[in-house]
């Protein structure tokens, strides 16, 4: 059960006129949420709440239930992070504005752990095939060393971000511009109760039944880079909202990172403006761990549940060559000398786990995990 002065916290993030800096200015004032909540008109018009949202505010407050509040987040699961709780991320404390409360769904403990292993990783709605391809490429490298990914759940490069790290079994945090008990976009569904119940964590500092609209997604931009040590761009045109959150990280003194895009593509138009303003030039994950100085020592290639089932199904002589090419890429005869495998057999092998997406095939006989 929420406390009786975390609740008047819960009020006030309900009421869509209070952001974090009126709330600051009124908790200030008055010493803790509850006074400020009980306030007299005269006093609140007179710390310059205005007149207007003043009457709004005392209108709302008549009418709102704590209780019926508080029984919505039980219902769906919700809970509710303060600036002065435990929980909450202190590399999100650092920045201006910091969010007064956040709601959360999923698993809080995807906010534990080094601050410095979250990167955001955000871009183009419009995605192409080569953004799709890079962005899935950056992802997986940043899983494979056990990094938090952070975006927003859009169309594009934020979904297939948020995707691949579901798929390979790591953790991902989606920042929403909308009420987190809403699903945006609906065809997220599945994805959403994805990251809920096994991926991390789905948050906003938006109210309960707040829908999403074009002006809040870019106060959501700034926690998502907020929460990151370091925000890549992998695809976007030059007015892409992407640039807002490499703003927003540039300005919170977060490293901004951008993958070069063809000069002929108008989806490269964000990336190579970046790179030309001093964004660090990115082909693969390591470029981002090296510059954030994060060791390179890598996880499990494949930790989760779902990926471990797969490997149960494969052959000993299969799972021989996933546990080869964990380690590094190798040559088809270098496979060949350390499986002890008759070539003939190993080609065949390989141009199977090939199709089944275990491996692909990197040029010049090299081999690799897909």
């Amino acid at each position: 059960m929420i406390d009786e002065e975390k609740k008047y916290w819960l009020g006030f993030s309900a009421f869509p006129g209070i952001g974090p800096l009126r709330f600051k200015l009124l908790h200030q004032y008055f010493g803790d949420a509850q006074k400020a909540w009980e306030a007299s008109e005269k006093e609140l018009v007179k710390i310059g709440l205005g007149e207007m949202l003043t009457g709004k505010f005392v209108a709302f407050r008549q009418d709102f239930s704590f209780e019926k509040y508080q029984k919505r987040l039980l219902e769906k699961e919700i809970a509710v992070i303060t600036l002065l709780d435990k929980e909450y991320p202190d590399i999100l404390k650092e920045i201006p504005a910091a969010p007064f409360l956040l709601y959360t769904r999923g698993n809080l403990d995807t906010f534990k752990g080094s601050t410095f292993k979250r990167v955001a990783v955000v871009g183009t709605r419009r995605i192409t095939n080569y953004g799709r391809e890079i962005t899935r490429k950056i992802t997986e490298g940043l899983v494979d060393f056990g990094i938090t990914v952070v975006s927003g759940m859009a169309y594009g490069v934020d979904t297939v971000a948020h995707e691949t790290a579901v798929e390979l079994g790591g953790k991902t945090i989606a920042v929403l511009g909308c009420g987190v008990d809403i699903i945006h976009p609906i065809s997220n569904s599945k994805l959403y109760w994805q990251i809920i119940k096994k991926a991390g964590l789905v948050i906003s500092e938006y109210p309960l039944g707040q829908y999403a609209t074009r002006g809040l997604f870019p106060a959501r931009n700034r926690i998502i880079s907020g929460l990151s040590q370091g925000v890549v761009v992998t695809e976007g045109a030059s007015d892409s909202g992407a640039l807002i959150t490499a703003s927003y990280a540039a300005e919170q003194g977060r490293e901004v990172f951008a993958v070069p895009g063809p000069i002929t593509s108008e989806m490269s138009g964000a990336t190579n403006k970046l790179l030309k303003s001093g964004a660090k030039l990115v082909t693969e994950a390591k470029d981002i761990l090296e510059e954030l100085k994060i060791k390179n020592i890598p996880i499990n290639k494949y930790p989760s549940t779902q990926m471990n089932e797969k490997m149960q199904k494969l052959s000993n002589e299969e799972r021989k060559i996933i546990e080869l090419l964990q380690k590094e890429n190798l040559h088809f005869d270098e496979i060949a000398r350390q499986t002890k495998m008759e070539t003939g057999k190993l080609g065949s092998l390989l141009t199977m786990m090939e199709m089944k997406k275990y491996i692909k095939n990197l040029g010049g006989g090299n081999y690799g995990i897909a």
